[in-house]
């Protein structure tokens, strides 16, 4: 079911330009933290104010919104979202996870590349009543958090998921954590 397109005719897509390696104070490479064949994940460069280090996953080749998504792609998608999320849990010590999704101008789309939203989320954040506080973050800033989740990522596929995920991360740049004793659990989050 195709839908009518609200991207202008001549837009150039920040997603699909930083995937060409076009980079400007919003996009830059630092930001991806993992790649897939068909999804790729990125800390976002808006952040509110309670929820650091926000991430967004899209699919690699561009479409508008959700309504004619591939399946394929969809699940791509999906399961690097599963992904971020679990990572990011460690990563950044939060209390929980929300996605969201955005599809058309009504329903608070504002980048016409389908995004997924994945925030860390801590007790009494507010996250849902602070749109109006959300603000541009420095590549410098996010690079900390893309360096923590791209870690988190690379510990994660190589222990758990072992889905193809490809990280920007590299040995020198990040340690993975020391390994738990043997027969001990850490304590839950």
């Amino acid at each position: 079911m195709t839908r009518s397109s609200h991207e202008p005719a001549d837009y150039d897509c920040p997603f699909c330009l930083l995937q060409r390696g076009v980079a400007d104070e919003h996009n830059q490479q630092s930001d991806i933290v993992a790649t897939t064949d068909l999804a790729l994940a990125r800390v976002s460069p808006k952040w509110w104010p309670a929820n650091p280090g926000a991430a967004l996953v899209i699919p690699r080749e561009h479409h508008e919104n959700l309504y004619d998504l591939p399946r394929a792609t969809g699940h791509a998608v999906w399961d690097l979202v599963q992904e971020v999320a679990v990572a990011m849990r460690t990563a950044y010590a939060c209390d929980g996870i929300s996605i969201r999704q955005h599809n058309e101008p009504a329903g608070g789309q504002d980048v016409w590349h389908l995004h997924v939203h994945v925030f860390p989320r801590h007790g009494g954040d507010r996250l849902y009543e602070r749109d109006l506080e959300a603000r541009w973050v420095a590549a410098d800033e996010r690079a900390r958090y893309a360096r923590a989740l791209a870690a988190e990522l690379d510990r994660l596929r190589d222990h758990a998921f072992g889905r193809g995920i490809t990280s920007r991360s590299t040995p020198d740049e990040l340690r993975p954590p020391p390994p738990r004793p043997a027969g001990r659990r850490s304590p839950a989050r």
